[in-house]
């Protein structure tokens, strides 16, 4: 049956992307963190759709999915929603080329989120999220201009991440 899912697929396309080109280590650490994040997220929720509920590759992303609560409150991160809000006020057109998953989980405007560690795009919806919208989402994720936006000293995002940090702190 395994063999058949199309999100086993969607899911082994996520584990083939790969990072080797890029020092995460010199990411800006709020946008490194909701990078990983959203790789979790992924991970975890088409792992639902490719296995049991228990097996121990969803208990351990659950476990991860658990810790990463506490982890969102620390330092900088809680301001991750407010700057993608901002972005889509002040900097419409980056906004607009953030990856989906940013967009759709952190506008306010938007009804997705996550739900129980899943990815929800609409809460009153009972169908399944097209396997479509995850191998968008993963693509986004790693596309090359988007990771180097990332980077502290010279990212675009990361520059305007900084601009937000500094209108807020102010």
């Amino acid at each position: 049956m395994r063999d058949n899912n199309e999100y086993v697929r969607a899911l082994l396309g996520l584990y083939e992307k790969s990072l080797m080109l890029h020092d995460t280590a010199l990411f800006q650490p709020v946008l490194k963190f909701h990078f990983i994040d959203a790789c979790a997220h992924l991970d975890y929720t088409l792992g639902l759709l490719s296995y049991n509920y228990a097996s121990p590759k969803n208990i351990m992303g659950m476990e991860y999915l658990r810790w990463r609560i506490d982890e969102e409150k620390k330092n900088d991160r809680p301001l991750f929603r407010g700057f993608v809000n901002w972005l889509k006020g002040a900097h419409t057109d980056r906004f607009e080329r953030l990856p989906t998953i940013w967009r759709a989980v952190y506008d306010d405007e938007d009804p997705a989120g996550y739900r129980s560690f899943r990815i929800v795009l609409d809460p009153d919806s009972r169908s399944a999220i097209p396997v479509g919208f995850f191998t968008m989402a993963i693509d986004e994720l790693f596309e090359n201009e988007f990771l180097k936006s990332l980077y502290e000293e010279t990212g675009s995002l990361a520059r305007l991440f900084e601009e937000y940090r500094a209108t807020v702190s102010a």
